[in-house]
């Protein structure tokens, strides 16, 4: 493709997005890739009438970013991310005289795949969702780890069964302390999840201590399951010392299973032999601090 007719697509996909219904639109649809959104659902999380968001849809349509299903009677609407990495490539291929990685911007789509195999590149995000009772410490924890650790291979998602009304502020103050980002964080109930509109999940871990009689809900066999077990800090009586030093150890646990999962060959394993090695990773004996 010749660089004025990439100028002018890019310039049109730019312009579909310079709009704030359609910039949320977008996000929401990537959000739920690779699954579709109904028009009348996108209408309602952008607060719309359907006749102007069936107006947003189209342009974004147009512009290569999202695409159209029918489904019966109604329309269902789809991200495409290949339209959005190449509104990326667009930008950084040229960066730092077509060095993008001097500030740490994405390889243009070209360059990436000439460095990796086809199957890294093609590999698809998997969603994860850490399960514990009051979401406030653990699940919260291990979000924010895999969010850090997943290089964009993994999405996370928690919570909890009989959720707090807000995260532990000694587990917020400890993970913006690692570098981690708290301003998403949030206690949710597992009722979020249930809904026909909520991300399909890959993964669901459950991180209740099952020993000491918490309650982890049974989501059946939709999805991977597994179990790490570990202690809950809202239990704990200690010093704040102590309980700094619980905190610490907690993540070190979450984060060593973390990167043991990430890194395990996902396409070479059936789902058999991935349910044993998610339980074998919340053996606390053989993962340890």
């Amino acid at each position: 493709m010749d660089t004025a007719r990439f100028t002018e697509i890019a310039i049109d996909c730019f312009g579909s997005l310079a709009q704030p219904t359609r910039l949320q639109a977008m996000r929401l649809l990537l959000s739920c890739h690779p699954d579709a959104m109904a028009a009348g659902e996108i209408a309602r999380r952008c607060e719309v009438p359907h006749n102007t968001m069936s107006n947003h849809l189209s342009i974004l349509a147009r512009a290569g970013l999202i695409a159209a299903e029918k489904d019966g009677r109604g329309v269902n609407y789809r991200a495409e991310p290949e339209g959005v990495r190449g509104l990326i490539d667009f930008l950084v291929r040229d960066c730092c005289q077509g060095r993008p990685e001097l500030c740490d911007l994405p390889q243009p789509a070209h360059a990436a795949a000439a460095e990796q195999p086809t199957d890294a590149i093609l590999a698809p995000a998997f969603n994860v969702l850490f399960l514990c009772t009051r979401n406030s410490a653990r699940s919260i924890m291990a979000e924010a780890l895999l969010e850090k650790i997943g290089k964009g291979r993994f999405r996370a998602y928690s919570a909890g069964s009989d959720p707090a009304e807000a995260p532990m502020q000694q587990v917020l103050d400890r993970l913006s302390r690692l570098g981690h980002g708290v301003g998403h964080l949030r206690s949710k109930s597992l009722d979020e999840f249930l809904r026909p509109e909520a991300p399909r999940m890959d993964f669901v871990i459950a991180l209740c201590d099952a020993p000491q009689g918490q309650f982890c809900p049974d989501l059946g066999v939709n999805f991977v399951t597994g179990a790490w077990p570990v202690p809950d800090p809202a239990a704990f009586t200690g010093s704040d010392t102590e309980r700094t030093t619980l905190l610490n150890e907690l993540y070190a646990m979450i984060r060593r299973r973390l990167e043991i999962f990430v890194s395990l060959p996902f396409a070479s394993l059936d789902r058999i032999a991935i349910k044993a090695r998610l339980d074998e990773i919340g053996d606390t004996a053989r993962v340890s601090p």
